[in-house]
């Protein structure tokens, strides 16, 4: 059985989708349908061993931030286009460069992509092999070990989410040789992103009301298949040290247009994972199954404290090779879009 959170989003039960899986497909359609009122979001309870995992990682996000420029600098790779490793201010969001939040880049399932050597020097941000910080990196000690921890989770659960999504999306794809689950299971282009938002000017109520809707990050859409995201962690910053701290505001976080149009925020709790639609999925399914627009705002913060935004979205997604659409393949796709959010490939 499902139920819905208080924004409409539906909420399923991790048990519902390894056990009873069949149970979901009405579920699965009201969140990821093309009715006006659908999200393109569901959020799954109930996850067993997951918010230690989510805290364990997301508190890492937050000291990576805080290392040194220097020491952050030195795991940046502009040869994968800056999709592994560190990235800070490489990415063009709203026509400028995105300096308003960090990301740390790699793939939690393959460490290095077992494909061949052309398809590695064609496609660099998909599969180059993944950069960890050094082990005595200290302040980041199990960085890691955590990301592969929860990285893992997610995909696990994203497999098990697309193996139920079959029956709702085998009418739609494009290609029907292959399931939906399979394209993610197997693929070697699954990208976990590791976000710290950086904290922004405090405002009153009344001083952000003026405040863009996509404040923090802009709106777009994923280009994944299905993205997993997390709930985000707020961390505020003072003179005695950080600490995990609630939202700063009911405006803060996370905005999903709807099928229909409207804007909606949309609160994921703590010890529930959310899932979205990506672009891919809409190419495959020749836009009968349609990617989630969604974007993030600071909101107020009326407090003196300065409050970081720290989150982690996998990003499952198939092989470059894989069409996606009648003239198209994944590679194809996927390339357009670094191009337009981070210019031609060095």
């Amino acid at each position: 059985m499902s139920s819905a959170s208080a924004e409409g989003a539906v909420v399923i039960s991790y048990d519902d989708l390894i056990n009873r899986p069949d149970t979901l497909h009405g579920s699965i359609s009201k969140a990821f349908g093309s009715g006006p009122e659908c999200l393109g979001i569901i959020l799954v309870k109930d996850l067993p061993g997951y918010p230690a995992l989510r805290e364990r990682l997301l508190l890492l996000a937050n000291q990576f931030a805080s290392l040194p420029e220097p020491r952050k600098e030195s795991y940046v790779d502009p040869k994968s286009n800056y999709s592994f490793g560190w990235s800070h201010g490489k990415e063009i969001m709203n026509g400028r460069p995105d300096l308003l939040k960090g990301s740390y880049y790699a793939n939690p399932v393959v460490d290095s992509p077992n494909v061949p050597d052309e398809l590695k020097i064609e496609f660099p941000e998909y599969y180059h092999k993944n950069i960890w910080p050094a082990e005595d990196e200290r302040g980041v000690e199990g960085f890691e070990l955590a990301f592969k921890a929860l990285g893992g989770f997610i995909f696990a659960v994203g497999c098990q989410l697309a193996a139920a999504c079959q029956g709702f999306a085998s009418p739609h794809l494009a290609d029907l040789s292959v399931s939906l689950e399979s394209l993610i299971s197997t693929s070697q282009t699954t990208k976990a992103r590791l976000l710290h938002y950086f904290p922004q000017d405090n405002h009153s109520a009344a001083e952000s009301a003026d405040e863009p809707v996509d404040s923090w990050c802009g709106v777009h859409l994923d280009h994944s298949l299905l993205t997993g995201l997390c709930s985000a962690m707020y961390v505020a910053h003072s003179s005695e040290g950080d600490r995990v701290v609630p939202s700063p505001s009911s405006d803060s976080g996370l905005y999903i247009r709807t099928r229909g149009g409207t804007l909606k925020k949309v609160n994921i709790p703590a010890d529930h994972l959310a899932f979205q639609t990506g672009e891919a999925l809409e190419r495959a399914t020749e836009g009968k199954l349609r990617a989630t627009p969604h974007c993030v705002r600071v909101g107020s913060n009326p407090s003196k404290e300065t409050v970081s935004r720290e989150t982690f979205a996998v990003f499952m997604q198939p092989d470059v090779t894989q069409p996606i659409g009648k003239e198209e393949t994944f590679g194809s796709f996927s390339r357009k879009v670094f191009t337009d959010h981070y210019g031609e490939s060095t």
